[in-house]
């Protein structure tokens, strides 16, 4: 139990785990809201509730933590991937699941696009620094790989689909939409950021890509 100071207040327990955790959080807002060059740590810890010299006793400095929130948005996108449990389903059905959760995901973290165009802008300086991020994808490549065989060998899907090219495919449908969906509601004159417009586009993106996959 913690001991009482003389002036009768308990002094808080330290959680760097805690600590870390809500500096992540924070910052993301903060990247997510100014990007990395209008970001400010003073902002960062006080939205954190913690002291500014925090952010560097935990993180090294902006741009490190910058990384973190990367990593972090990164690794939600992974995991819930891994919780699809592809392997193992029939191969349409497999790539089906994998496209509604990427549109799914873009669509309930709108944070997610921002800082990739924030990231994009820079040349992926961060990204191409991180050898986590790169060890995330390798594993999701070689699944798409053998969710492709088995799909031709079942007849399924057509010979010769990349499978870097086509989780491009994947991703990139969903990702021009919700980046630009202001654009493109002033553009065709209709509220692309309504419920019934986005499960319009969701099931679009689900057909074209089946369809191209078929022998």
């Amino acid at each position: 139990m913690a001991k009482s100071k003389s002036n009768g207040k308990t002094p808080q327990r330290r959680d760097p785990v805690g600590t870390r955790q809500r500096l992540l959080t924070a910052a993301r807002r903060e990247f997510g809201r100014s990007g990395l060059s209008g970001a400010r740590v003073d902002e960062i810890a006080a939205r954190a509730g913690v002291n500014k010299q925090l952010v560097y006793h935990y993180f090294g400095d902006k741009d490190a933590l910058y990384l973190a929130v990367l990593e972090w948005v990164y690794e939600e996108i992974r995991t819930q991937e891994r919780k699809l449990n592809l392997e193992g389903l029939p191969p349409e059905r497999a790539i089906r699941k994998l496209i509604e959760a990427s549109f799914d995901h873009m669509s309930s973290h709108p944070d997610f696009i921002v800082l990739l165009n924030d990231e994009n802008r820079s040349g992926a300086r961060h990204v191409r620094g991180s050898k986590r991020l790169e060890a995330m994808h390798s594993p999701l490549v070689s699944m798409v790989s053998r969710i492709l065989s088995e799909g031709v060998r079942a007849g399924t899907f057509r010979k010769g689909v990349d499978p870097v090219h086509l989780y491009i495919s994947i991703a990139g449908l969903s990702y021009f939409f919700f980046s630009n969906t202001s654009t493109l509601s002033a553009i065709f004159g209709k509220d692309l950021s309504s419920a019934v417009a986005r499960r319009a586009r969701r099931k679009h993106v689900v057909d074209l890509v089946l369809q191209a996959l078929r022998p």
